[in-house]
């Protein structure tokens, strides 16, 4: 059986004691604990009253702490941490949730529409794995992937169409200033083009741009399309980037299109999770990222995989 403890002094004279010990001064104290130096003062004589003890000794500036008050104090504060811990761990607790992408997927269309989700759904606590490499869903700790691709991804994966690749070619205005935007092959040539890992630009040059002779093509490559990306807005060149991750730069006039010609990508991008994995957080995430990409104007493609 616990003994039951004898009567305990007030928490708000525990808690002046604390403060006071602290600072080592009560008007300090005081200012921290919101009340006049005279109340904390007054809870620190009262708790000294019921220990029969001094806990401080009142020197001319400043206070200094007994040899009882020492070995009080360290116990008061180790109450205090416990209470705080316990009190917290009362609370809800975010629901942990990560989402593996691409580099350029999570810097160009995700992270810009986070503080939105994070608004909408402060309980959800998102974690962003962003990574060229395929993660796993049971190491990496991972409950949605952004995959470009087709279907099937692999057994037991669900999978949805987020949006289609709609690729176009983008640059700064800066670099159009003065110039004509180019119509040929050969007037393109006069341009840098900035290549990523896909290497687009050899089947948009030979769909939409008429080929008379067989002009050489200067240009920068990146292992990203973010990058190339950033390097378009920083007017070294012209990029060929899906409509999606550029529609912020679009907008605000950082990027323009150098002609309404389009590409259909390779592949999609798509969501995937394990089949088996069920949860409200799940479907929140899903509903959202589709809301976000239905802004864009892109197909819901919900129905494509169960």
């Amino acid at each position: 059986m616990t003994d039951i403890p004898g009567k305990l002094p007030s928490l708000n004279s525990l808690r002046a004691f604390e403060v006071a010990a602290r600072h080592l001064n009560f008007r300090l104290a005081a200012e921290e604990l919101g009340v006049t130096q005279g109340a904390v003062a007054q809870q620190v004589r009262g708790l000294e009253a019921q220990l029969g003890m001094a806990l401080f000794e009142r020197l001319p500036r400043t206070l200094a702490l007994t040899a009882e008050g020492r070995r009080y104090i360290a116990d008061i504060r180790r109450a205090f941490e416990i209470i705080a811990r316990a009190t917290d761990e009362l609370k809800p607790q975010a629901i942990k949730f990560t989402i593996s992408t691409t580099p350029t997927f999570a810097s160009k269309w995700l992270i810009p529409r986070l503080p939105d989700f994070t608004a909408l759904h402060p309980d959800l606590d998102l974690h962003i794995l962003a990574t060229e490499r395929l993660s796993n869903f049971a190491a990496d700790g991972v409950n949605l992937a952004v995959r470009y691709g087709r279907p099937p991804f692999g057994p037991g994966l669900s999978a949805e169409l987020l949006f289609e690749q709609e690729v176009i070619a983008v640059c700064s205005p800066l670099l159009l200033a003065g110039r004509n935007a180019p119509r040929t092959a050969e007037e393109l040539s006069a341009y840098p083009l900035l290549h990523d890992a896909h290497n687009l630009w050899p089947e948009f040059i030979e769909r939409h741009l008429a080929n008379i002779r067989s002009p050489t093509f200067k240009g920068i490559s990146f292992s990203t399309t973010a990058h190339a990306i950033e390097a378009a807005i920083a007017g070294q060149g012209i990029v060929l980037a899906n409509g999606g991750f550029v529609t912020d730069d679009l907008a605000k006039g950082r990027l323009v299109r150098v002609s309404d010609a389009k590409l259909r990508g390779p592949s999609d991008i798509y969501l995937v999770w394990p089949r088996y994995r069920k949860s409200s957080a799940l479907n929140t995430v899903i509903d959202w990222l589709f809301e976000e990409a239905r802004k864009d104007g892109a197909a819901d493609g919900r129905s494509i995989a169960p």
